[in-house]
């Protein structure tokens, strides 16, 4: 194995023995062979940047490298998006360890030298984010590689394998170039990618949002401070935001909306499909931190003389995320609330028993604009898992769960 640090300012020789210059860089071609270093970039004496190929290299070593072709079939570096530099766009960089889920920062990268074909090659294993590599690079060029090589070898060592490193490209039109791909982030828990998102710049945090699939980045978003969501939300293409916010909770996607500016608000709107659009707009009539702005409006309503097989089928057919559904609510032939049975009873009943046959007692509701003291207090008092809100008429207009009341109550805490 060898060192990114060791290989850096490495002096580069010609198939003749002419000295050409000293390695500046490496480059891997994510879109031919992600592991395989395709290109040894080297800086000559007249600052010409020299771009020497894989297979253009018949050795190398902590002392220096060798090509297989004369000076004058090497050609100059030309810019390449496609090409992924080590120091360039990994060393120093913040990335992140999908495997334990946190971000961190390079230090330096680790190679395994490969005889392929009559050449050598160097495969990239490992970028190296512990002490001992942080001190491999306070201490290069100040003495012998060998030597900074037994001193830190006593020290703590801390390795990702390349396949669990997750870079972060900014620039949406590089990072296709790259092919960067984020399938291993969006497999994570949404509370573990929020973390992620925290500890990033708001520029990181842009990129991998962007570059998540519109329910992936939604859930993840949802897990971070309202704040956070609308600098967020701000700061990527109404388009995106409209998408993601469209795949949000109705009551998370006002509250959202409420925090952005009016122009940006509106545009996401827009943006958004219509009855999506219609549902948030509701929300957003009320107050912030009333009853209201608290509900969503997924909920299952059926009538009180439905049969409990007819509720299951209705069950079926929801659309909203079926966690939260933590009651169904029953109304009157006027499509007043009458009560509400918790799924638990509907999993447990007959199939032909009536929804009446099933209602919890007390009924406990709450008008849209009372204030959220009042909400906290009503889940507090009567140990409540789901809280209606209904207008003077009693129907139902949303409902508010206890995740969005805990939250309440950490906000405020």
């Amino acid at each position: 194995m060898i060192y990114f640090t060791e290989l850096e300012h490495l002096p580069t020789y010609d198939a003749k023995g002419e000295f050409l210059g000293r390695l500046l860089d490496l480059g891997v071609n994510p879109s031919q062979d992600a592991l395989r270093v395709a290109a040894y970039l080297v800086k000559t004496l007249q600052e010409k940047l020299l771009y020497i190929s894989y297979d253009q290299i018949q050795s190398i070593s902590v002392r220096a490298a060798q090509t297989t072709v004369p000076a004058e079939q090497i050609r100059v570096y030309v810019p390449d998006e496609g090409l992924l530099r080590v120091k360039k766009d990994i060393l120093d960089q913040q990335i992140i360890d999908v495997n334990d889920r946190k971000v961190v920062r390079v230090n330096d990268v680790d190679f395994d030298i490969q005889p392929t074909n009559g050449h050598t090659g160097l495969r990239i294993l490992a970028v190296n984010v512990g002490m001992a590599a942080a001190t491999r690079r306070l201490l290069q060029g100040t003495m012998g590689k060998d030597v900074i090589r037994k001193l830190t070898s006593h020290l703590p060592s801390q390795t990702i394998p390349w396949e669990f490193v997750n870079l972060i490209e900014p620039d949406p039109a590089r990072r296709v170039k790259l092919r960067t791909s984020y399938a291993r982030l969006a497999k994570l828990h949404p509370a573990d990618i929020a973390d992620i998102l925290e500890e990033l710049s708001g520029h990181d945090r842009k990129a991998v949002i962007e570059s998540l699939d519109d329910e992936t980045a939604a859930r993840a978003i949802s897990e971070i401070p309202t704040s956070m969501q609308a600098d967020l939300l701000d700061s990527i293409p109404t388009e995106k935001a409209a998408d993601i916010v469209e795949e949000m909770p109705p009551d998370e996607a006002a509250d959202v909306l409420r925090k952005l500016p009016a122009e940006t608000s509106a545009g996401v709107l827009r943006g958004m499909e219509k009855e999506e659009a219609r549902e948030v707009r509701e929300l957003l009539r009320f107050g912030e931190n009333t009853a209201g702005s608290l509900m969503t409006s997924e909920f299952v309503m059926v009538g009180e003389t439905a049969t409990i097989q007819g509720v299951r089928a209705a069950l079926k057919h929801f659309e909203g995320p079926l966690e939260s559904v933590h009651a169904i609510f029953a109304v009157d032939e006027h499509a007043a609330l009458t009560g509400m049975v918790p799924v638990a009873r509907i999993l447990l009943a007959r199939s032909q028993a009536r929804v009446k046959e099933l209602i919890a007692e007390p009924l406990i509701f709450v008008e849209p604009h009372a204030d959220a003291k009042t909400v906290v207090d009503l889940f507090h008092k009567y140990n409540l898992v789901a809280l209606p809100v209904v207008d003077d008429k009693k129907h139902l207009q949303g409902v508010i769960t206890a995740d969005d009341v805990i939250e309440l109550v950490l906000h405020r805490t």
